[in-house]
């Protein structure tokens, strides 16, 4: 095998494991499950998973943005709702932003939550996000006590698609683009890349 390719590989596995979290805590059923794959070796996690990827279809999700305004994921029916697990440290979560960020604010019928994965607190997010401003609301969450309705983060950063009826319908592990969140919504049914929603 050509060693660019050995290389490419190389590079992409690094990419894929750069926001990985050092292991699932103790307390999660899956540290008590043995890992599975080739080897004892944890298979790789999908970069995309359809619906049921989270804990429920319908999820909820309530949460305090830094802003100190209450979210609250029922009444943003009738918008699609992209659900963006991430962090300061995450290199990958960074580059993503201003996209998310872009989305959220030229498309009517996409609205975006930015969920920091992460020991933080709100003052010392408040300075970072003044050196990288968003458009969406951002709130903090609790990594030992996540929401239970989305998937826990085993690598950031993790971007969920809820569609307008409230059910989850995509799960993008790893950075996603604006236009992969577009064809998702057309994919589920929503409005194509470019059309009013």
């Amino acid at each position: 095998m050509p060693l660019r390719y050995v290389l490419a590989a190389c590079l992409a596995a690094l990419l894929l494991t750069s926001c990985q979290q050092e292991g699932p805590r103790p307390e999660s059923p899956e540290a008590a499950a043995p890992a599975a794959g080739a080897a004892g070796e944890a298979p790789a996690p999908d970069r995309q998973s359809d619906a049921g990827a989270g804990n429920a279809e319908y999820p909820t999700l309530v949460v305090t943005t830094l802003d100190g305004d209450r979210y609250e994921l029922a009444d943003r029916r009738g918008r699609w709702v992209v659900v963006n697990f991430w962090a300061t440290w995450c290199a990958p979560c960074l580059k993503e932003m201003p996209e998310l960020s872009a989305l959220d604010a030229m498309r009517e019928h996409v609205e975006v939550i930015g969920l920091a994965y992460e020991d933080t607190d709100a003052d010392t997010l408040r300075a970072f996000l003044d050196k990288h401003p968003v458009a969406y609301p951002v709130a903090i969450v609790d990594t030992y006590d996540p929401p239970r309705d989305f998937p826990t983060p085993r690598g950031l950063p993790l971007t969920c698609l809820v569609a307008p009826d409230g059910r989850l319908v995509k799960t993008f592990l790893g950075p996603v683009t604006a236009a992969e969140l577009e064809d998702a919504i057309a994919a589920a049914g929503g409005p194509a890349p470019g059309r009013p929603g």
